[in-house]
């Protein structure tokens, strides 16, 4: 039996805005049917933190770090919390909600698609395994986080090594197609994580720095060996490969795709309308 072919873009360090325009020119192509389900992998120049749909900067972030860190900014088109994407590979999953045996709910198609994570971890040789809530407790605190860092706490099917989160993903549905996206940490910095988000007393800040490695931890902490970016590209897309059965054909975009990429980018992404949105 063949395998459906997906494609397979690469694009290594881009720009914050241009990601996130990348991202949305996708999954409009695919809704159009232009072309088919992709899996992106990408890197940040700068390294950027990126805020999802719903967060509120005033609120929550603390734009003087990010500046003093000299770091991008950008919102998401997806939900979720504050993402610090610095040493690590994003991936991003377009694909339409009516692809054959995908889950109609947000929840379990988590599941489906972060099958492709779960296998790349295990091809790295690191033993994860999804997140899922054992207690009533625990499911609510999944639907309401406690803070706007999004390492603080694993959602549902998210991944784990040893009950602590190693991937961060989020999801959004537009014009019937699915977008995935999410960091897949190689290394964090704890104290410059933490340090971009307001809280409500230093005494929660501290609390927060001192409870995140017990919540969050990146693959450097978990082996002896150095595994480069190459080494993750090779083993997720294996690891997508297998667990949704795929065959992943690189594409290239043509000049005029390039070029509506660019325009989503000016006129949404690298926009402070949107970006500071209330």
């Amino acid at each position: 039996m063949s395998k459906t072919v997906w494609h397979f873009i690469n694009s290594g360090k881009c720009s914050p805005s241009y990601n996130m325009a990348l991202d949305e020119a996708l999954m409009e192509w695919h809704s159009q049917g232009e072309i088919g389900p992709v899996l992106r992998f990408y890197e940040w120049e700068p390294a950027t933190l990126s805020i999802g749909y719903f967060q509120r900067v005033e609120k929550e972030i603390d734009m003087a770090a990010v500046e003093a860190h000299q770091l991008g900014f950008v919102r998401r088109p997806t939900g979720g919390r504050g993402v610090l994407h610095e040493h690590e590979l994003t991936y991003s999953v377009i694909v339409t909600e009516e692809y054959p045996n995908m889950p109609e709910t947000v929840t379990e198609a988590y599941r489906v698609i972060s099958g492709g994570l779960l296998e790349g971890f295990r091809n790295l040789g690191l033993n994860a395994e999804f997140s899922v809530p054992e207690t009533k407790k625990q499911s609510d605190d999944l639907k309401r986080p406690k803070s706007a860092v999004c390492f603080d706490a694993p959602s549902w099917y998210e991944l784990v090594v040893e009950g602590k989160k190693v991937a961060g993903s989020a999801q959004t549905r537009q014009k019937g197609v699915i977008l995935q996206h999410g960091a897949i940490l190689l290394s964090l910095d704890e104290e410059k994580l933490v340090s971009l988000f307001k809280f409500d007393s230093e005494e929660s800040r501290k609390r927060m720095l001192e409870s995140l490695p017990n919540k969050a931890v990146a693959i450097d902490r978990l082996t002896d060996k150095e595994i480069s970016i190459d080494a993750c590209i090779d083993a997720f897309s294996k690891g997508f490969e297998k667990a949704l059965s795929i065959q992943l054909q690189p594409l290239e975009l043509s000049i005029e795709q390039k070029q509506f990429v660019y325009e989503i980018e000016k006129k949404k992404y690298a926009n402070d309308e949107w970006t500071y949105r209330k």
